[in-house]
């Protein structure tokens, strides 16, 4: 079990992040899916990857912990640590990376949970469309359409600096 938390809790950390954007929720949850997931494991039937099956599980606990909760997906940005070693280019590039997050969350939402899990957890689209209960195709298709949609509204955003 220690071996298969090691290989999986940063893909499944990482995918309740781009749920909720909360670190303490996320760390809760991803302990929480291994819990699940232990008590589980002998239904686990190999049809999916490990890892894939494991976001299921997240997943689900994430949206029963909304439902109890009574909260909505969050629509500010998570901040992050400037990476950069100029200030200006810092600066400019969280602003980038902001305008880039407040696009994305007013993309649909399944259309958002795509994008997220292929940049965040760096997943094929099948394992994004069997997390998401969609096939392979879907997943492909909400992905370029999203990015579109990014794409369009970054331009839209320059047309108006200028």
């Amino acid at each position: 079990m220690e071996q298969l938390y090691k290989e999986n809790a940063k893909i499944v950390y990482h995918y309740l992040w781009s749920l909720c954007h909360d670190p303490d929720l996320s760390e809760d949850l991803t302990q929480e899916t291994f819990l699940r997931a232990y008590q589980s494991l002998e239904r686990y039937d190999n049809s999916c990857k490990l890892s894939t099956w494991l976001c299921q599980i997240a997943k689900h606990l994430y949206y029963q912990w909304l439902a109890k909760n009574k909260r909505e997906i969050p629509t500010e940005p998570p901040s992050g640590p400037c990476t950069k070693p100029r200030p200006e280019d810092a600066c400019l590039s969280r602003l980038e990376l902001l305008d880039i997050l407040k696009e994305m969350q007013r993309l649909p939402g399944q259309m958002r949970e795509v994008i997220y899990l292929r940049i965040s957890a760096d997943l094929s689209f099948r394992e994004i469309g069997e997390i998401l209960g969609r096939s392979e195709n879907w997943a492909r298709v909400n992905f370029y359409r999203g990015k579109e949609m990014l794409i369009k509204a970054a331009r839209a955003a320059e047309q108006e600096d200028v």
